[in-house]
């Protein structure tokens, strides 16, 4: 039987994320791979759902979304961000992977041009595939003597704005590299944005995930933007109920168009309920937001601990839950060297019991040696689970 496989999903295979997890379950490791908690979100929030659940709704909600979530992420934007909405700029859809999909895929035809900052989550670049659009990429590199954090070369950024670009997506805070934005990066983004008539897609699930000070700024928000930004976000990263997969897009209506005609299509409603419970979760107090910020940076910091007591030298993150770590020169326990982050990973799934992503993954394959010095640890974990990855990594040192 000739491959019944469609051509353009072919050359997928299957995610970073499921192999390692899978790997990581074989060999009973502490699964710091793919990003989701080891514990649930708000008990008033999982509360909410069970309310909704037992009352309602329960039926198909709207195309857009239920009214009163709709109304919450408007009221959130505004609150945080200074994200001035009304409640008919948001379509609610299954988790921000579906609304990326369905910006990319509504927004881009072959031909087309779409800059993504490398490394980059690993969805974009199917979803502009999938869209027939060509990726140009803009490295983002390690800090430096002359850089604190992540940056991007500003004639490197220009360069890659086309006669053909039709959009930018950025993604702060950042994964894999944990880098936040500045207002500045932010401005000159928008600067060609305007000057080449290009519309930016900004994935920001992260957005309340920042340490030491930072602030988080949307790109939308920025003057000249509005009108040709479409905003992503998600419950799952903010609220720790990541399997909920509630999602959202934000734009003004010729935007959000192109995500309304494609969801329409792909799953039509989000889950009523568990939609009626995040309208509730965006509403809680201040104080809410402020602890999970102190929480996470504590988790940070107990991971970074571990790593530099592993003798890894790792990249603070400035947003986000996940840490890179530079593996360069690391060897296995028959001292031969690593010869890429593949390698290193699945080793010390195996060998050590901790499981972490290689992010040669989230780079074009041009690209992928940039990537092959790290390895990609999450720190959404419970302080027992990060203590016991912390003792298992010990062996590194020993070495």
């Amino acid at each position: 039987m000739r491959d019944p496989i469609a051509a353009r999903v072919r050359a997928f295979g299957t995610t970073v994320f499921t192999r390692f997890s899978a790997l990581a379950a074989e060999h009973k490791a502490v699964n710091l791979g793919q990003g989701f908690p080891d514990f649930d979100g708000p008990a008033e929030v999982a509360e909410a759902a069970a309310r909704a659940l037992r009352d309602g709704p329960n039926q198909y909600a709207p195309l857009f979304g239920l009214p009163v979530l709709r109304e919450a992420i408007a009221e959130h934007a505004d609150r945080f961000w200074q994200h001035r909405i009304s409640a008919s700029d948001v379509c609610v859809t299954s988790g921000c992977t579906e609304a990326l999909f369905d910006a990319l895929t509504g927004l881009l035809e072959p031909g087309d041009e779409c800059v993504l900052f490398e490394p980059f989550y690993d969805s974009y670049a199917a979803a502009a595939s999938l869209a027939g659009a060509t990726i140009r990429g803009v490295l983002l590199h390690p800090p430096d003597a002359t850089h604190a954090a992540f940056w991007f070369d500003d004639a490197a950024l220009a360069a890659a704005f086309t006669a053909k670009t039709k959009l930018i997506l950025v993604n702060t805070p950042h994964n894999p590299t944990g880098k936040v934005f500045t207002r500045a990066e932010l401005e000159r983004i928008a600067a060609l944005c305007q000057q080449h008539d290009v519309i930016a897609v900004t994935d920001e699930v992260y957005e309340h995930l920042v340490y030491d000070g930072r602030a988080h700024t949307r790109l939308a928000a920025l003057p000249g933007m509005r009108e040709r930004t479409l905003t992503l976000s998600s419950a799952g990263k903010t609220f720790s109920f990541t399997g909920w997969k509630i999602g959202w897009a934000i734009a003004p209506p010729a935007l959000l168009k192109a995500v309304s005609a494609t969801h329409q299509w792909v799953t039509f409603a989000t889950s009523s309920p568990l939609q009626a419970a995040i309208a509730h979760a965006l509403r809680l107090p201040d104080s809410f937001f402020t602890g999970l910020t102190r929480d996470y940076t504590a988790r940070r910091d107990r991971m970074l601990s571990a790593l530099s007591a592993a003798g890894l030298r790792a990249h603070a993150p400035e947003g986000s839950y996940f840490i890179l770590a530079d593996i360069a020169g690391r060897a296995d326990h028959h001292g031969e060297p690593f010869t890429n982050d593949e390698e290193f990973c699945t080793w010390l799934t195996q060998h050590v019991g901790v499981a972490a992503i290689p992010p040669s993954s989230f780079y074009l394959p041009e690209h992928k040696l940039h990537g092959e010095r790290f390895a990609r640890f999450a720190f959404c974990k419970t302080d027992a689970v990060l203590d016991e990855a912390a003792r298992r990594l010990e062996k590194l040192a020993q070495r």
